[in-house]
């Protein structure tokens, strides 16, 4: 393999690798969001300009759901993206968000090596000849880091297995020595695993080693030319890590982007703790779905005010969609819905993702089960021209959505105000400046009238007549002042 990871000193580090090329990432000089914000550090204004498709890439490229062995050559998947990269501008999108690419045992999230391409997508040249091919696109591409746990499979984690507590990596995990907790496996050692799974160690993010491995891991593919990480399972991990590990890596990288995977709780506060750039925001992805499918603007207003206040503080995720819930067109119970739930992904503040799939409309449901997520993590087609015609009008409004948001980039970072809600028809406005979007969403069976302003649709359909703007019983639109 290209990559050879070696054991030394307590610590595993990668010897051998080539020295890659070091792409340039922001242009330009680095700004606090806003005044009101917490940031500990500069954060470039780049991220407030994306938008990302995200892919998981082991089973968009339909690779085998375990790893090769040990002496397969690699199969070079990741090339087949090439005509995806292109599609993905073409939807509108201009930063590719990856899933799990390093070695691992099966899904991914069970790593064995975080400085081996896993062979079922391909080599290192595989990975350089991406960047390259993104790059050459004008394409930001993030990296899925999975620093909370690691496969039982992890060569120090083997070690300890097989030397016990004299093992040199008997702190890089939470074993109970003492042998009072339940054991795992045949070995039956007791160690701290990510919520009961096993096959998933939990690290010991006390060990000042596990913070110079995950420090080393992702210096080492920021200089390859990705220009940050999705810190997965970031919820699960002390605060004080990511705030030594980012801090070291920032100093190497100011641009790059820290995205941490939380799910509930203080947003704000955990960003700031922990010095994220940003965070998943689950919330208002329930409460969108939620809202639409009963009818209920209360539960939404609510969410849209809790976000209005975390994004005045960070750069929030946002999404209808990933891999790891039921896709929206699921989620949904009626269809006509879609746009709805898409006029609000693509104006509120943040970053919006949108998750392979669900702008084709494919359907899937996440599963609480042993492999209950390979419905929502499908293979694409070998190329664009393949997909089913029948899905292009999802294409299609996902896309007049997102050159909105491309043409108005001050979205991400605007000040979000609700004007006016009942349980079925909700408007709302983003500002900042002398700019202004009002978004007015329609479920009831009865006219939604915005008045105030003379209108102009921006997207949507709307009936305008001078200052009021009449949105038909089920049916949403997007308004300008003219």
């Amino acid at each position: 393999m290209v990559c050879d990871a070696r054991i030394s000193s307590g610590h595993l580090t990668a010897v051998g690798k080539p020295c890659l090329h070091s792409y340039a990432h922001c242009s330009g000089n680095s700004t606090i969001l806003s005044s009101g914000s917490f940031q500990e550090h500069d954060l470039a204004s780049w991220p407030q300009q994306v938008i990302w498709w995200q892919v998981y890439p082991l089973g968009f490229l339909g690779a085998e759901p375990v790893a090769l062995a040990a002496d397969a050559p690699a199969v070079p998947r990741l090339r087949q993206l090439e005509p995806w990269l292109d599609y993905l501008r073409e939807l509108g999108a201009n930063g590719l968000q990856l899933g799990p690419l390093f070695a691992s045992e099966s899904h991914g999230y069970d790593t064995l090596n975080h400085y081996q391409i896993d062979p079922r997508l391909g080599s290192e040249d595989d990975f350089r000849w991406l960047v390259e091919a993104c790059r050459a696109r004008q394409l930001r591409l993030v990296l899925d880091g999975v620093f909370n746990h690691v496969g039982r499979g992890f060569a120090p984690f083997q070690e300890v297995v097989a030397q016990g507590r004299s093992s040199r990596f008997a702190e890089w995990f939470r074993i109970d020595w003492e042998g009072s907790s339940p054991g795992h496996g045949a070995d039956q050692l007791a160690y701290a695993t990510f919520e009961g799974h096993a096959q998933l160690v939990a690290l010991n993010h006390d060990h000042a080693a596990v913070a110079d491995y995950v420090s080393n891991v992702m210096v080492h593919w920021l200089e390859s030319g990705i220009d940050g990480w999705r810190l997965d399972a970031a919820y699960a991990v002390p605060p004080h890590f990511w705030r030594e590990v980012l801090g070291r890596v920032r100093s190497s990288f100011p641009d790059a982007w820290f995205v941490g995977e939380v799910i509930h709780g203080d947003y704000a506060r955990i960003a700031q703790e922990g010095t994220l750039d940003s965070v998943t925001q689950y919330e208002l992805w329930k409460a969108i779905w939620s809202a639409l499918n009963d009818h209920n603007f209360f539960e939404l207003t609510a969410a849209l005010e809790r976000h209005a206040r975390y994004s005045a503080a960070l750069l929030p995720l946002t999404f209808v969609g990933n891999h790891d819930v039921t896709r929206l067109a699921s989620q949904l119970r009626e269809s006509n819905h879609l746009g709805h739930a898409l006029a609000i992904l693509l104006t509120v503040p943040g970053t919006p993702s949108i998750y392979y799939g669900d702008e084709q409309g494919w359907r899937g449901v996440k599963e609480h089960r042993e492999g209950g997520d390979v419905a929502i993590r499908p293979a694409y087609p070998r190329l664009p021209t393949e997909l089913d015609p029948a899905d292009e009008a999802t294409f299609r409004i996902h896309q007049q959505l997102i050159a909105l948001r491309r043409r108005a980039p001050w979205l991400a970072t605007g000040h979000l105000a609700v004007r006016h809600r009942t349980n079925e028809q909700l408007v709302y406005e983003i500002t900042q400046d002398a700019q202004r979007l009002d978004i007015a969403l329609n479920l009831a069976g009865t006219p939604l009238v915005v008045t105030g302003d003379r209108w102009q649709v921006a997207a949507g359909q709307a009936d305008v007549q001078g200052k009021r703007a009449t949105i038909a019983p089920f049916q949403w639109a997007m308004l300008q002042p003219a």
